[in-house]
């Protein structure tokens, strides 16, 4: 299915998503070495495939959660070093702190929010996905 609509929604948070990694990696990137096979930061085309984060979201249909279908935020390090539970958490936190003010920005009508939704965090909210038959 082509929608028009998801197609700017997914583009919009590519954005976002790139705005956020040039901030964690900024902060963190020269934390812990990236894995041997990983390119350094800007060495590719897309933030996601180099440096120290991959940082995206992928749909979930919402089955068993209490905020329903959204986009499951997803935080990677790409390195071999055991990096401690405190600092992942922290990451996380800086990276959902600062979606939800890039949401607000990007998008200050629609009222879209991140929560967590058991041990994940979620974007949920009108996001201007209209479906018709």
């Amino acid at each position: 299915m082509n929608n028009p609509h998801m197609a700017e929604w997914e583009k919009t948070l590519k954005e976002i998503f790139d705005i956020i990694d040039d901030h964690i990696e900024d902060k963190y990137g020269f934390l812990y070495p990236l894995h041997p096979s990983r390119p350094g930061r800007g060495r590719t085309a897309s933030k996601s495939s180099d440096g120290l984060f991959n940082i995206g979201a992928a749909f979930s249909a919402g089955y068993g959660s209490r905020y329903g279908r959204g986009w499951v935020v997803d935080v990677s390090m790409v390195t071999l070093v055991n990096v401690p539970d405190e600092v992942k958490e922290q990451i996380y936190f800086q990276v959902v702190e600062e979606l939800k003010r890039l949401l607000k920005k990007f998008y200050p009508e629609r009222g879209i929010k991140v929560e967590k939704d058991g041990k994940i965090f979620k974007i949920f909210g009108d996001l201007g996905l209209k479906f018709h038959n």
